[in-house]
């Protein structure tokens, strides 16, 4: 069975989530800083597990 994101690893970066959802740089940071994906933030950077951002998509 294919699943939502195959091509993408089981954690993402801010970048990968741009191209997955197709969105700006801008609107990821709102989503992450919001909480509307829940996300880990590990010094400066952002990371995110693939699974957030399918629940985020499946919320929505």
């Amino acid at each position: 069975m294919k699943t939502m994101f195959d091509s993408y690893p089981d954690v993402v970066s801010v970048e990968e989530i741009q191209q997955m959802l197709r969105i700006g740089k801008n609107a990821v940071y709102q989503l992450l800083k919001g909480g509307a994906i829940k996300s880990i933030k590990v010094g400066k950077r952002y990371v995110v597990p693939k699974k957030y951002i399918i629940d985020f998509l499946i919320e929505k």
